[in-house]
């Protein structure tokens, strides 16, 4: 903290917008201007006239500050572009290296985004095709075959350690630990056995091995998807499932005839979000429990797996059309 150099929030939201302007198109500039001037409302508010103040716990209030005012989905948007300009700010020595990690999104509530966005089989297998073959267990290739085989929350992946992998029976344990900032979504209720089968565990294992960073978080557990500096946090989650559901990721051309040199979803300080093919990890969860129904996978099993009930699930994470769900019913009526 001591080798910052002093910035204003207005100053440095000018900067930012002034770095930004020729790189993007003027909805795209129209839109961080108005989230960063809900920044800017809030460091009024909390008495902040120097952005070498902010910290990791300044930044939760803010969050919470925000909350109050939008729905989750609206909030995760805005808050992209506050990460983005934290980012910008560090490499003009005005907030600490990395505080845009601390920066959290809260975790979508179920049916926050529409049950039609969802991650189709077919994409999936592509995805996880190439990162088989270019990318093997790799952190990216860890956290897409985590979700894309078990439907979990992007917090319960967060939330897993090494320890909880039973390499043996080809299952991970999920437990909920609030004590040591991992707790399930449903608490006690969501604790389970998922078994995930053995070549999806070796996937697993590699990435333990060959890059997995030998981290401990601050509570000293030994988390299972890591950064440099310990447990991955949400939002780097979000960010790589966002990445890796790009088609231009995973070896397609782009779909929306963008220059990938000149997107805006793309290059280090891109926001992979942007692209209109991306998905979330919301998305996936429901692409798998979605492609289980259609595979006649009984739902109460569904339901039990991924810790949601089924009146949420039906609600919320079927994205079958009305022909899938008859075809699915019609192979339990007598011919």
């Amino acid at each position: 903290m001591t080798d910052l150099e002093p910035l204003s929030p207005e100053d440095g939201v000018e900067r930012f917008i002034a770095y930004r302007e020729p790189s993007v198109r003027e909805s795209t500039l129209q839109n961080a201007k108005t989230r960063l001037n809900h920044f800017l409302r809030w460091c009024e508010v909390a008495g902040i006239d120097n952005l070498n103040d902010l910290t990791g716990r300044k930044l939760n209030d803010f969050v919470t500050w925000r909350q109050g005012d939008i729905a989750p989905i609206t909030l995760q948007k805005q808050l992209s572009s506050v990460r983005m300009a934290l980012d910008f700010w560090s490499d003009l020595d005005a907030v600490e290296d990395g505080l845009r990690e601390k920066l959290h999104a809260p975790e979508l509530p179920d049916g926050a985004e529409a049950r039609s966005i969802h991650l189709e089989p077919d994409t999936a297998e592509t995805i996880l095709e190439y990162l088989d073959r270019y990318h093997y267990a790799s952190r990216m290739h860890a956290v897409m075959a985590l979700i894309w085989r078990t439907g979990m929350r992007r917090g319960t992946v967060r939330g897993l350690d090494v320890g909880d992998l039973n390499e043996d029976e080809h299952a991970i344990q999920i437990v909920h630990r609030p004590e040591s900032d991992t707790p399930l979504k449903n608490g006690n209720k969501g604790e389970r056995w998922v078994y995930i089968g053995p070549e999806w565990m070796r996937i697993l294992q590699e990435y333990i091995t060959e890059n997995r960073h030998k981290v401990t978080d601050d509570y000293g557990r030994r988390p299972l998807i890591t950064t440099s500096h310990g447990r991955i946090t949400g939002d780097t989650l979000y960010k790589i499932v966002n990445k890796a559901t790009q088609p231009c990721e995973f070896g397609l051309p782009c779909p929306h005839d963008r220059d990938p040199s000149a997107c805006e979803a793309r290059g280090t300080h891109g926001l992979p979000n942007k692209c209109p093919s991306s998905k979330s990890p919301h998305a996936v969860r429901r692409g798998h429990i979605t492609h289980y129904l259609s595979r006649d996978v009984e739902p109460e099993i569904i339901s039990e797996r991924s810790d949601v009930s089924l009146e949420i699930l039906y609600q919320h994470y079927d994205a079958r059309t009305a022909r899938e769900k008859m075809e699915v019913r019609k192979e339990h009526l007598p011919s």
